[in-house]
């Protein structure tokens, strides 16, 4: 998917938070730049966007969960990152994440927007944050504004 999928959003009333998971730097960096790189160009103003970092993609879930309790953004997104090891841990980890993401999204009546990357190796992660031509950090930021601006 690429950026021209979307169409531009206004984004001017909106509040976001995003919450970032430390583990995975300079991925999860590169899914920030190009979040906050869309949310800017569709008119969020700087004041109006909340980002919180935690150290691990597990632990997105409890700050996304605070987050839509405090009832006060229109979309969260979540950005992490994790790499198939020699175990079964990155699935079982994958599955936590995005069913807790699912269930508070069910329960605050809020987009909470995914871009928590599960990939089989490093590259597909550099791959998917930035450095080439996809960045699902940028997608997510698309996401939230087209949901915040469902017409419903």
């Amino acid at each position: 998917m690429d950026h021209n999928t979307f169409a531009v959003q206004d984004g001017s009333t909106a509040k976001i938070a995003i919450v970032k998971a430390r583990f995975n730097q300079e991925i999860t960096q590169g899914l920030l730049r190009g979040a906050l790189e869309v949310l800017e160009a569709s008119g969020v103003r700087e004041d109006r966007i909340k980002t919180v970092e935690v150290p691990g993609s597990f632990e997105i879930i409890h700050a996304a969960n605070m987050l839509a309790k405090e009832n006060e953004y229109d979309a969260i997104i979540c950005l992490g990152c994790i790499v198939r090891g020699s175990t079964k841990h990155d699935e079982y980890l994958a599955q936590a994440v995005y069913g807790a993401m699912k269930d508070i999204m069910l329960k605050h009546s809020l987009p909470v927007i995914t871009a928590v990357l599960t990939v089989n190796d490093q590259q597909q992660a550099i791959d998917r944050s930035g450095v080439g031509p996809m960045n699902r950090g940028a997608e997510a930021a698309h996401v939230a504004l087209e949901m915040i601006n469902l017409p419903l």
